[in-house]
């Protein structure tokens, strides 16, 4: 055996974890490894490394269904869709450069292991809500299939929505079915400048709440603004995105930018720049800029109406942006290797939501709770569900949280 197993098939994984579990070795499961940072460090004997298994299966345009093996790189798979007018509605974003790593590196079971979703989340909903099946090898070493390939097809216990945000502790996923989507015809996105953010929030909120169908909404401070393609000006933008058929976005488009005059001086963006916009929101562009790698990240989710009321219980001197119409708040702190995990976990657990911390160095992260602790009823039960998927910890142990 070698430090790296690498597996060519759905047979190999299955005998690689029951060659672990009857060592009693732990596995590192890996993809093309562009989120290997995030979590609490590796405590593993072996990398099980997915990438082998790569390749699309099975694409049917027609009925909006697409099958591909766990390690095929995300950028494969968006390449095929768009040659067909589709898309992953979801819109995951690509974690590599936040780490200083090349683009297009992810692979679609790590996007799904992660349940990565970005800005159209508001509307399309999250990875796992995309995620129709699997084959997946359990910590027992046994090979599972759960789901189909449409959206009502489960009888009894929903696996894919448990493994969506397991981050490989429960399985290693083998072959994946996700829903696909016709791509829209044209964007456009209104902004609003020059507001604060708590203002920003009740723009978005007025936004989110009208009829215009908006399927994205950030806000961008002044401080970050400049590092956004797409923005005719440097300065704190509230931005408001809509898709669909060119006549729907040109009445919708008027619509929501006169509900939003009241707010502050409104511009519009054209398809061009709403594009370019939207993919610097999606990367979180301004933290993946060499200059800022070494700041730990924070990943927050919120109320969105009271992501403003977070960011303010944090030291003035982070940097931040909003992206699900303040429901989502990337901060990354001031000084390097310094999470300052107290005050993000006071604020959260003043206001309510989850943080996790993305980005820090591997002692950090292994000291501190990267993701959201969990209350005692909830732990026992997230331990209770590792046992019943992997009894000996040979999958990810300890990459959530300590002895799950």
């Amino acid at each position: 055996m070698t430090d790296i197993l690498k597996p060519r098939d759905a047979q190999e994984v299955e005998d690689a974890v029951r060659w672990a579990l009857g060592n009693d070795k732990a596995l590192e499961l890996t993809g093309q490894g562009s989120k290997r940072a995030i979590g609490r460090p590796s405590q593993t004997d072996l990398t099980l490394d997915l990438s082998g298994l790569s390749g699309v299966t099975l694409y049917e345009p027609e009925e909006l269904v697409l099958s591909a093996r766990a390690g095929t790189p995300l950028s494969e798979i968006e390449a095929l869709l768009d040659k067909n007018n589709q898309q992953l509605a979801f819109e995951p974003m690509d974690y590599g450069p936040l780490f200083g790593g090349a683009a297009g590196q992810g692979s679609i079971g790590g996007v799904i292991a992660s349940n990565l979703s970005g800005p159209r989340r508001v509307k399309a909903g999250a990875a796992r809500d995309h995620f129709l099946g699997v084959t997946c090898v359990t910590g027992r070493a046994e090979t599972v299939k759960s789901g189909g390939r449409v959206v009502k097809n489960v009888t009894g216990y929903d696996m894919c929505k448990l493994l969506a945000g397991s981050w490989g502790t429960l399985a290693a996923m083998t072959d994946i079915t996700i829903k696909v989507l016709p791509k829209p015809e044209t964007e456009a996105s209104v902004l609003v400048s020059g507001l604060d953010d708590a203002r920003a929030c009740a723009a978005m909120a007025a936004a989110m709440g009208s009829s215009c169908d908006v399927s994205a909404a950030a806000h961008l401070p002044d401080h970050v603004a400049s590092y956004f393609d797409g923005l005719p000006k440097p300065e704190a933008s509230t931005v408001l995105r809509l898709e669909g058929v060119a006549p729907s976005v040109a009445h919708r488009k008027a619509a929501l930018a006169a509900l939003l005059k009241p707010f502050g001086a409104v511009a519009l963006l054209d398809e061009k720049d709403s594009r370019a916009l939207w993919r610097s929101v999606r990367q979180v562009k301004p933290f993946a800029a060499e200059s800022a790698r070494e700041r730990p990240l924070w990943r927050i989710s919120t109320a969105p109406a009271r992501g403003h009321e977070l960011v303010d219980l944090i030291t003035p001197a982070a940097q931040m942006f909003y992206d699900w119409a303040g429901g989502l708040v990337w901060v990354a702190m001031p000084f390097a290797h310094e999470p300052d995990a107290a005050a993000i976990r006071g604020a959260v657990k003043q206001l309510g939501g989850h943080a996790t911390l993305v980005r820090a160095p591997a002692s950090v992260r292994a000291a501190l709770d990267v993701f959201e602790p969990q209350a005692a009823g909830l732990a026992g039960l997230s331990k209770r569900v590792k046992e019943g998927f992997d009894p000996k910890g040979v999958l990810n142990p300890g990459r959530m949280w300590a002895g799950v």
